[in-house]
């Protein structure tokens, strides 16, 4: 008989025990920085009626649901957090404080084509913060902190998070009378950091823009300099655009007010953010880490979007949040290698009876470590010693306890740091 094949499926991502720890190490500390900001957790059904799912839904999205019949009804497996999180605000809105700040992070499902970076089974980690009917510029700029207080903490490497204002971008092609090719000309800015030079002057020219119009695109996209010489040399460029001018307005806001936070060294004002999702309306971010821009792509993105909820309320629910695509991370830094080593257990102190006869006193003792708050294990496997201080070397832990017949006699208990050797005493056991 032919066996079955245990691997999972390709797109499901499946850790070694010294990988899930620190995956895990990694969702701990973007968690810990939502609670520690005040975005207050919840989760979501992972399954919905199709319906729910399939108004907000289109394109290849759409396609790529996983659907499917339970009895009467037809039912698909969330493909992000955005729609849940929709359909909650709606819900719960007359129980909820506007503006409300929100942490979710869980696992979404896409029935896409597998390949490195994309996965059918992914967790994210989104922050938002939702209004009612408005919402100030303010939380614009403490999403963006947001960012910048996870990737300090994380330690990958310097970041940047480069931060632009689709307002701004969509009153420039329209100051430049190309409303009409809106799409062509933003994806010509996305991808132009991507293409040489003689592409993208190529595509410019596939634009059939007039040349004072195509003459102001390369302008506009060559500005440089810090970020105080991009503001002003974007008001310097003299757009009559009611939009474009709100647009500035709005990214001189949110630069003023990082400032305010403290955030001035990872913050770039970058034209070339786009993010291709409609529903982005005002400010716009990616993060990066540096010099491995190609190799790991953005770890950190999102943006302002004006109504959360428009196919479930006639209400208007206008947010901001960031989003942090933990498993394709996770895969892009152990594939740059800036995952670091990690310790292959979470286990503190492993305690090492001799026998059975050590058991009761080997228990008691874990129980009173774990009391001074270290996670203890206890290797009760029949087995010779040195067999067990090899298992106890192969998991990684960092000290061993032995316990003996004289250490249950005596309470003399001894604890070995495994990495240098060296022994101290620890506090005498007692069993009153």
């Amino acid at each position: 008989m032919n066996k079955i094949s245990t691997a999972p499926l390709s797109g499901f991502m499946e850790l070694s025990p010294s990988d899930q720890l620190e995956f895990d190490r990694i969702k701990d500390v973007i968690r810990a920085e939502h609670v520690k900001r005040g975005f207050l957790p919840i989760d979501t059904p992972l399954i919905y009626r199709s319906e729910v799912l399939l108004a907000k839904a289109g394109g290849e999205t759409e396609k790529q649901i996983y659907r499917f019949d339970k009895g009467d009804n037809d039912l698909s497996l969330r493909f992000d957090l955005t729609v849940p999180l929709a359909r909650y605000v709606v819900d719960k809105q007359s129980e909820l404080n506007f503006p409300f700040k929100v942490s979710q992070i869980a696992k979404s499902y896409r029935g896409e084509r597998a390949q490195f970076g994309r996965f059918r089974e992914f967790y994210q980690c989104d922050a938002d913060v939702i209004g009612r009917g408005s919402l100030d510029i303010s939380y614009d700029a403490e999403v963006i902190a947001l960012v910048d207080a996870i990737y300090s903490q994380l330690e990958f490497g310097d970041f940047t998070i480069r931060v632009n204002n689709r307002k701004l971008l969509s009153g420039f092609i329209d100051a430049i009378g190309a409303s009409s090719k809106a799409g062509e000309i933003l994806g010509i800015i996305d991808k132009a950091a991507k293409i040489t030079p003689e592409e993208f002057e190529s595509e410019i020219r596939g634009l059939g823009l007039s040349d004072d119009g195509a003459g102001r695109l390369r302008e506009f996209i060559g500005l440089t300099g810090d970020n105080t010489a991009i503001l002003n040399s974007l008001e310097e460029l003299n757009i009559d655009n009611e939009v474009y001018r709100q647009g500035l307005s709005e990214l001189r806001a949110v630069i003023s007010l990082l400032a305010d936070m403290g955030v001035t060294k990872t913050v770039r004002v970058d034209l070339m953010i786009v993010r291709g999702l409609d529903y982005y309306t005002g400010t716009v971010y990616e993060t990066t880490i540096n010099g491995r821009e190609r190799e790991v792509g953005s770890v950190a993105s999102g943006g302002r979007y004006d109504d959360l909820a428009s196919n479930y309320s006639s209400e208007n629910f206008p947010g901001v949040g960031v989003s942090i695509g933990l498993t394709r991370l996770f895969a892009a830094l152990k594939g740059a290698g800036l995952v670091g080593e990690t310790k292959q257990t979470p286990v503190d102190v492993l305690v090492l009876p001799f026998s059975s006869a050590e058991f009761a006193y080997s228990y008691k003792l874990a129980d009173q470590l774990r009391a001074e708050g270290k996670n203890v294990d206890v290797l009760t496997e029949d087995m010779k010693f040195g067999k067990k201080m090899a298992y106890a070397d192969k998991t990684g832990v960092a000290s061993v306890v032995v316990v003996g017949e004289n250490e249950v006699k005596t309470g003399d208990t001894k604890i070995k740091n495994m990495k240098t050797g060296q022994e101290s005493q620890l506090d005498t056991y007692s069993d009153s």
